[in-house]
């Protein structure tokens, strides 16, 4: 299965949304579920078109608190239990974190009361938080209960701002509302009205994984034609091309897809921490009729043109997109963020995806 590579490396989650917003695909298949993504105050979930539902919660962000998250996940589909996740922010040197060793263990506590330890793995700042715990931590994101992990003088603090309306979502897009297994409004209806999971849908792409397509190489006669076809005005809103495309300052990136297909590639824009390339599948000679795949991609490689974007300069939260060329088009494959910017992890330290594709590469 084709997965996103991790993602390395003052604007906030507005900016993170926004950039996502510029990824736009032309001529794709038809439409998939739909995902859902939403947020509110500390807290924001998102769910992919498997039906599985991802809620993240952090710290309080109106006052000084050590960073952390919180990770909540269920799988769709009748009696599925929640899962949940600790990470403690390592984004900054912390003397909160610098004091913990690899399994150390922390003490959960709800309103002072203790409500049980985790150990946190070998990295020192994450864990799976155990069943129990996760009834309460629920019960608790229900009401107004304070939520503290804590070793020793230091206390990470779970903010409950925002958790209901996300949960009182998640419920929703399941299908839960009103069953014995809500989370936010239980009732009595049955768990058959409760919508089952979507299987990951697939797509073959005939390249290997790591393949990178042979250059091609246009006349200068033709690729003024080529030039001349994709200043359209329709794209110059997202993709701001102007005399110089195909230059030496601009060059045209052009690949071969197949027997009949080129893709080529221009930069489109340009911000004090991201970039994006225009991506657009022609034809092998003029008139070359080309189609937009994106205007921010920044790489492509092995049939996958990838986006991948920080919402800040301090790298702390990212959005990504993939599309896939199946033969004929590109598909949108994958989208996620990786949270709110909060200084958890650098990186970000989760994956919320709305769109999920079990990318198959050609076998070598």
């Amino acid at each position: 299965m084709h997965r996103f590579a991790p993602l390395s490396g003052a604007l906030g989650w507005r900016l993170l949304a926004a950039v996502a917003g510029l990824l736009v695909i032309g001529h794709a298949a038809a439409a998939p579920a739909a995902g859902l993504s939403f947020s509110h105050h500390d807290w924001e979930i998102a769910c992919d078109n498997t039906r599985t539902c991802r809620a993240a919660g952090y710290h309080p962000d109106d006052r000084e608190a050590h960073a952390m998250s919180v990770l909540l996940t269920r799988k769709a589909g009748a009696q599925q239990a929640v899962r949940a996740q600790l990470q403690l922010g390592d984004a900054v040197e912390e003397p909160a974190v610098a004091q913990l060793r690899p399994n150390a263990k922390l003490q959960l506590r709800i309103d002072g009361k203790p409500q049980g330890t985790l150990a946190l793995g070998k990295d020192g700042v994450s864990a799976e938080i155990p069943a129990p715990q996760v009834t309460a931590l629920l019960n608790a994101l229900k009401g107004s209960g304070r939520i503290v992990w804590s070793s020793g003088e230091f206390e990470w603090e779970l903010s409950g701002k925002g958790a209901a309306a996300v949960l009182l979502k998640m419920d929703e897009f399941q299908g839960r509302l009103g069953t014995p297994g809500a989370l936010m409004r239980k009732g009595s209806a049955s768990e058959a009205q409760v919508l089952p999971a979507l299987a990951v849908p697939v797509l073959n792409v005939p390249f290997t994984a790591q393949q990178q397509a042979a250059t091609v190489n246009l006349s200068a006669a033709q690729q003024a034609i080529l030039v001349g076809e994709l200043l359209k005005p329709e794209w110059k809103e997202e993709c701001d091309m102007e005399e110089e495309l195909g230059s030496s300052s601009r060059p045209l990136r052009i690949v071969r897809l197949s027997e009949s297909k080129l893709l080529v590639s221009a930069q489109c824009w340009m911000a004090a921490y991201n970039f994006g390339e225009g991506y657009w599948v022609i034809n092998t000679k003029a008139p070359f009729n080309p189609v937009l795949a994106t205007t921010s991609g920044n790489e492509y490689m092995g049939g996958i043109i990838s986006a991948s974007h920080k919402g800040r300069g301090l790298g702390d939260c990212w959005s990504r997109e993939d599309w896939a060329w199946d033969g004929q088009q590109f598909h949108a494959t994958g989208k996620l963020t990786t949270g709110m910017c909060r200084m958890v992890a650098l990186g970000g330290p989760w994956e919320l995806p709305t769109l999920v594709t079990d990318v198959r590469h050609r076998a070598k």
